[in-house]
């Protein structure tokens, strides 16, 4: 059956149809026989539905109940039909020659912009360039190069790891893991970048990083990357110890060759980062202690849990931009699971917290004090499981930046105090002194 669809010269037009198949009515058939199923033609090249680049020949959409066809024109005219597989209905749209000539004036609008000869940037832009750096702001470039938010956040976790560990602190030492762990993280986020230039150019988050706008060369952020890993890691080793320098190698490795090269094959690459967060605090530890004590594990579970409610909530609304770069997130692929996960370690970090006065890693009123804390950030965990919308994940994301140095903070408040390891060596001291004078 074929039925006639006239819009009233409008850019939005409404109008109904049917056929004896499927029910519908149109504008010319009296009856009242579903009078809420309504078909809308709407003009995409007035922005009121947003088509890729590639189908801006496709001026027309149309509503028919609750499904949606798109109208390929190569060839616009007054008329055209539309056949409907399902129905094997055919419509036929007849768009007037008012909106005709306005749909003619808006693609051949769009066939100049797109045109070289009316676009010269465009040109300006294929044309090879000498790439210039800007030495006055290179220290900028440099930063932005190591992710500095993100360094400092790796940088922070080494320093708790250090501060927590039972012995005494030594200024030297505490500096040397800083900046050891700092210039070790900047060569990490790199290489990182080295890597994925045109991945980064497709995402709006990442579109405009060194790498990608040309403000460093490719070389020149090698050569940055090899230097500041290597002083970081003699760092580490000569400042610290080698237990440190090899957490740090190994936490490198894993960041630049495992990781981020995961990132466009598997979902597992959420777990392995997580495990490379929860590296910096095992570095502080050994630092300071030459060891790996159960505190500094408890510390690095923590880390580890606390990855996933942080990144899952800041990839949920990033996700048009990591599926268009071709990244296997977790909140792409799965997005079920990527809540459930992101609930699941909040309500672990509750339960490891109380495990660490058992580790000697706090005192006893640690894990009441963090309680608050921690079960606010569950709640906005399970805020986001039941709703999985922008402003849930955006909450969580934001506490979770605050979460883990308050987190902290009370882990320092609550250290165990070793005053009877600093009277027994006293008493040692002072026996060897005595024996040494008869």
């Amino acid at each position: 059956m074929k039925k006639v669809l006239t819009p009233n010269h409008g850019l939005i037009a409404k109008t109904r149809c049917v056929s004896s198949k499927t029910n519908l009515k149109t504008e010319d058939d009296q009856g009242t026989a579903f009078p809420e199923q309504m078909t809308h033609i709407k003009y995409a090249s007035k922005g009121l539905e947003k088509f890729p680049q590639k189908y801006k020949q496709v001026p027309l959409t149309l509503f028919i109940k609750k499904s949606k066809t798109l109208v390929m024109l190569d060839e616009i005219s007054e008329k055209f039909t539309v056949t409907f597989p399902k129905s094997e209905d055919t419509l036929t749209v007849d768009i007037g020659p008012e909106d005709f000539a306005k749909l003619k004036n808006m693609l051949e609008k769009d066939k100049r912009d797109s045109s070289p000869a009316h676009n010269p940037e465009s040109i300006t832009e294929c044309i090879w360039q000498e790439m210039k750096t800007d030495n006055n702001k290179l220290m900028q470039y440099y930063f932005r190069l190591s992710k500095i938010r993100l360094t400092g956040l790796v940088v922070l976790t080494a320093m708790a790891g250090y501060a927590m560990a039972p012995a005494a602190f030594d200024p030297i030492g505490f500096t040397m893991v800083t900046l050891g762990t700092g210039l070790t993280s900047a060569s990490a986020n790199a290489i990182n970048q080295f890597f994925e230039v045109p991945f980064d150019s497709q995402m709006n988050r990442t579109k405009n990083r060194v790498l990608v706008r040309g403000y460093l060369s490719p070389l020149h952020a090698v050569t940055f990357a090899a230097v500041s890993g290597s002083v970081g890691l003699v760092v580490l080793a000569l400042g610290a110890n080698p237990l440190t320098a090899a957490l740090g190698a190994f936490n490198l490795g894993l960041y630049t060759l495992v990781y981020t090269p995961m990132k466009r094959h598997t979902i597992l690459n959420t777990w392995v980062g997580s495990v490379v967060g929860a590296v910096p605090p095992l570095m502080g530890w050994a630092a300071c202690t030459g060891s790996l004590d159960p505190g500094a594990w408890i510390m690095a579970a923590i880390m580890f849990c606390w990855q996933f409610p942080h990144f899952n909530a800041l990839s949920w609304n990033l996700r048009p931009d990591y599926s268009r770069a071709g990244y296997r997130m977790m909140s792409v692929v799965d997005p079920n699971l990527c809540k459930r996960v992101a609930l699941r370690h909040t309500v672990g970090i509750t339960g490891l917290c109380f495990l660490a006065p058992v580790a000697g890693l706090t005192t006893p009123l640690f894990p009441v004090m963090s309680l608050p804390l921690n079960l606010y950030f569950t709640y906005l965990g399970w805020k986001f499981y039941q709703q999985g919308d922008s402003s849930s994940s955006r909450s969580l994301f934001r506490f979770s930046l605050l979460h883990i140095p308050l987190l902290i903070l009370l882990m320092i408040v609550n250290k165990p105090s070793r005053k009877n390891d600093s009277k027994d060596s006293g008493k040692e001291s002072v026996t060897v002194v005595q024996s040494e004078l008869t």
